[in-house]
């Protein structure tokens, strides 16, 4: 389910917003200040963001430099009463995946969505990034987020990570991973560092709730989760 931040400090607009993306089958979350979208950020993983402009502790062209800057693959979409052509461009100079201007038709405001949702799945499949709303995994930055919290991913984990997911659904055979994985110090790898290497990736990025790899005894492995 994709997930997307509303920061709109109308109330009334927010909660209806809320109400018609939910009911489209989104996951939203409302902030009305620009300090509790960033805390929201921080916090949680979002597919994409609705911004307004102007917000009682700021303005939403600042936010969306932010996000840019540190989350580059999530889509930014302003929704504002600024009309004005400069304003328009300074968004898009931004980084802003679309400028939308109130008043505005809600199908439409959906279509834009629905487009920018996609745009920010290329993105995502280019291979650079991995994001299912609870692991988010930056393949080019090295970083790695389960839930709210960073990991400490080694380079080989990410080499075996990365293998997994661009094949999600399949058995990859522990053979196969074998002859592709090296450690960084050029050593190839053997069955048993294989196994203890699985082992320690599984306890990093699963929990009771979230399960990813699945064994195949005897065999490998397949990732259970999305593909990049």
């Amino acid at each position: 389910m994709k997930k997307i931040l509303i920061v709109e400090d109308d109330l009334a607009l927010s909660s209806g917003l809320c109400f018609e993306l939910d009911t489209s089958g989104y996951l939203t979350s409302a902030a009305y200040t620009l300090e509790k979208a960033d805390r929201l950020l921080k916090e949680e993983s979002f597919h994409l963001v609705l911004l307004d402009v102007n917000l009682p502790d700021g303005n939403g062209f600042d936010l969306c430099k932010k996000i840019k800057a540190d989350f580059p693959e999530i889509p930014v979409i302003f929704l504002t009463a600024n009309d004005m052509d400069k304003d328009v461009i300074n968004g898009f100079d931004l980084g802003a995946d679309d400028y939308i201007t109130k008043p505005f038709h809600t199908q439409i405001l959906k279509r834009r969505i629905e487009v920018a949702l996609r745009r920010g799945c290329k993105r995502r499949a280019s291979g650079d990034y991995y994001d299912d709303g609870w692991l988010r995994l930056d393949f080019a930055a090295l970083t790695a987020i389960r839930g709210n919290e960073t990991l400490s991913i080694t380079p080989n984990e990410y080499k075996l990570l990365c293998f997994l997911i661009a094949n999600a659904g399949r058995l990859v055979t522990r053979r196969l991973l074998m002859e592709k994985l090296w450690d960084s110090g050029g050593n190839f790898i053997d069955d048993h560092s294989l196994t203890v290497a699985m082992n320690r990736l599984r306890g990093k990025i699963e929990d009771d709730g979230h399960s990813y790899i699945q064994t195949i005894r005897g065999m490998g492995y397949i990732w259970t989760g999305e593909k990049i």
